[in-house]
């Protein structure tokens, strides 16, 4: 019974959880700041998200798995199908448990949000969950899956970054500010940049498995050009926010994590690609989950002063 928990638990990939909820901290940070939060809402807005990466993590193995894509010449970290640790049937059962738990968390956080007055808004969050539930399975998943015609850095961005970030602030506030597309960019790109680092480790097994991804179809010199642009254009998001709002020292705590992401952008630069860059995966999605906490840690600290 252990070893299957622990298998199962290898399988939702809990290291990719900090990179998931990164969003969900600046919406509900910023939330805070400006005095509308909830920490009730907080909690399901987090489980949320978790039980949809978890979700796709399932469908992620089974998807590659089925169509080939997890094998022997794989660079990154076996997979439990892969391995077989699990069935197919096994993970399927698993998918269709994880998503009742997403719907089910869906329906706490709307009930939570929302009263009979806004029916409209409730039946757009909804509605929302559930594109969320089919995209989360649907990246891998299926013979249209739209992780294999280079959609998957498009789908990232939109719900790592906007729907995290501006559905939960709108969750806890009920309005929104154009002012936050900037924050919820920053989180998209880095979200983004962590699936490029991974394809672009991938190219040769991706090519020889028909999945095409956006390395692919950049080459590796332009996909590390890519790269570069995405977490660009996250700082100067970040740095573009903290003047809007008024260029308080401490809007610019995040910057800090400039350290640590150029260390990271001259390893890649100076990378032939391959197995080289799968250490960076933990390097990025750590890094932007510290973006985040540093992001609301200024604005949180200047509003308590």
């Amino acid at each position: 019974m252990k070893k299957k928990i622990s298998i199962w638990l290898e399988a939702a990939r809990l290291r990719t959880l900090p990179l998931s909820i990164a969003g969900i901290i600046v919406g509900n940070g910023l939330a805070f700041v400006g005095g509308n939060f909830s920490p009730l809402l907080f909690f399901f807005a987090l489980l949320t998200t978790i039980s949809f990466q978890v979700l796709s993590n399932f469908a992620n193995d089974y998807g590659d798995g089925v169509k080939g894509t997890d094998n022997a010449q794989r660079l990154g970290p076996a997979r439990v199908l892969q391995q077989g640790l699990l069935t197919r049937e096994e993970l399927k059962k698993g998918m269709q448990l994880c998503t009742a738990f997403s719907l089910w968390s869906v329906l706490i956080l709307i009930w939570l949000s929302f009263d009979k007055t806004q029916l409209y808004a409730a039946l757009f969050f909804l509605a929302l969950g559930i594109v969320s539930i089919v995209s989360a399975i649907k990246y891998t998943v299926g013979d249209s899956a739209y992780g294999y015609y280079a959609l998957g850095d498009l789908f990232v961005f939109i719900f790592f970054g906007g729907v995290s970030v501006l559905g939960s602030f709108y969750l806890q506030t009920q309005f929104l500010t154009l002012e936050l597309l900037l924050p919820a960019i920053s989180i998209g790109v880095f979200s983004t940049a962590v699936l490029n680092l991974n394809n672009l480790r991938d190219m040769e097994n991706d090519l020889t498995s028909n999945k095409i991804t956006l390395p692919i179809l950049l080459g590796l010199v332009k996909g590390k050009r890519y790269h570069y642009f995405l977490i660009l254009v996250g700082f100067l998001s970040t740095l573009s926010y903290g003047y809007l709002m008024g260029g308080e020292y401490l809007y610019f705590l995040p910057l800090l994590m400039i350290i640590p992401f150029g260390k990271h952008l001259y390893r890649v630069s100076n990378s032939s690609g391959g197995k080289a860059f799968d250490p960076e995966l933990k390097v990025v999605a750590l890094s932007t989950f510290s973006f985040s906490i540093l992001f609301v840690t200024g604005f949180i600290v200047d509003a308590l002063w």
